[in-house]
């Protein structure tokens, strides 16, 4: 391992955080020290970092109590953007279900604040259409009452309906969402050096070990370098040095996992990405990851863990490929302005503005609309893939445009 004693300027233009919320800060970079004391050569593979951080039991940033949607947390996901969101996908849910059969369920992962499964509930009462449970995979005890509470004060009569899991459901039948899923998984940095590419780490800065954190270097294993050849293969050619290739390590299995849990249906994922020609391009020589602190997007994520989300992009071709090694078909593939007004966002949009009685309420659909449908917004950077088993029929959301050529 080799410590490399580089800081950014991140820091510097972030919003001032409450005392609570550094005192908390502090715990988690304890944690974190903890875990660095132990390991062999004093530091951490970047995605055990990432993960510490997301995910450490009462401490990482999914998994403490801290606000993190909306206009009060870091971050605003599509369903927190607008009620159309989930209106629309409820008719590609219908859609799905009704060829199905009425004990067809849905299963949301990660369902966050709880405003897709309140809207889309909603929605699919209005359509008729109620799947016979929703089923909410939610690692987060916190996120989980968050859920409940939002349900119980904007959907009462369908709570009952909802059930909370710990683990994969078994002989699934219906539709799986994940928004915003995959891009929050831990993600591997490899960086390409001139004699052979290495991990890039996390260590204590050595000239203040009891409070800086700097980025290190470990060896790469066999694994990350038959990964490596892999994603040069799907782009076409070999990186170049200095480039920083970023890859999401527990994606095969998660998407083995989503597999051995579908009996027949459909699987749709929202995410940030692209197909890997694209997602490895020249100019994303430094990777995709982001940090995003109340609303402030910055790069530098050795800075308040635990206070912060992490994410990186999603290669959506390494999905397709996960997807077709497990047996499941690859449906459609997309961005999500054509995947919304392939399921009707159009229509739904001036039934809602038709209806809205307050102007301060047209402006706020205006502006939703907006923001999911523009490229410079969720319209563009945002990609939607739909998987199968089990499913002959064609989806709606992926009749305008269809990209599943460019995986």
């Amino acid at each position: 391992m080799r410590c490399v004693e580089t800081r950014s300027s991140a820091a510097q233009g972030l919003p001032a955080l409450a005392p609570e919320v550094l005192a908390h800060g502090e715990c988690v970079l304890a944690m974190l020290r903890e875990h660095m004391g132990t390991a062999a050569d004093g530091s951490l593979d970047f995605s055990e970092f990432m993960r510490l951080a997301l995910y450490a039991p009462s401490l990482g940033y999914y998994a403490a109590g801290m606000t993190k949607f909306g206009a009060a947390g870091d971050f605003v996901t599509a369903p927190e953007v607008s009620p159309l969101f989930a209106r629309t996908l409820a008719h590609q849910v219908a859609e799905v279900l009704a060829s199905l059969g009425q004990d067809a369920e849905v299963l949301e992962f990660g369902a966050g604040s709880g405003a897709l499964v309140v809207e889309l509930l909603l929605a699919l009462e209005r359509l008729q259409c109620l799947p016979s449970r929703y089923l909410i995979l939610e690692v987060s005890a916190s996120l989980r009452a968050l859920q409940r509470e939002r349900l119980a004060q904007s959907a009462p009569h369908l709570l009952q309906r909802v059930v909370w899991l710990e683990a994969w459901p078994q002989d699934f039948v219906g539709v799986m969402l994940g928004n915003e899923v995959l891009d929050a998984m831990p993600v591997r940095i490899l960086e390409i050096t001139a004699s052979k590419p290495v991990r890039l780490a996390v260590c204590l800065a050595l000239d203040n070990p009891s409070q800086g954190l700097v980025w290190a270097q470990q060896a790469a294993s066999e694994a990350d370098l038959e990964v490596l050849s892999e994603l040069e293969a799907a782009r076409g050619e070999a990186f170049p040095e200095g480039y920083r290739v970023e890859f999401h390590p527990e994606l095969p299995g998660w998407v083995m996992g989503l597999a051995q849990a579908l009996k027949k249906g459909v699987v749709v994922l929202f995410d940030y990405g692209a197909a890997a020609h694209e997602l490895y391009a020249p100019e994303r020589w430094m990777g995709t990851l982001r940090c995003h602190l109340r609303h402030h997007a910055h790069n530098d994520p050795l800075i308040h863990p635990g206070l912060q989300d992490m994410t990186a992009w999603v290669d959506f071709s390494r999905v397709a490929r996960c997807a077709q090694a497990n047996g499941l078909d690859v449906l459609g593939y997309t961005m999500q302005a054509h995947f919304l007004l392939g399921c009707g966002l159009a229509e739904v949009y001036e039934q809602a503005f038709a209806t809205a009685e307050r102007e301060v309420d047209r402006l706020r659909l205006a502006q939703g609309f907006k923001t999911l449908m523009m490229p410079g917004e969720m319209g563009e950077r945002f990609k939607v893939m739909a998987l199968g088993k089990g499913v002959d029929a064609s989806l709606s959301g992926f009749t305008l445009r269809d990209f599943r050529g460019r995986l």
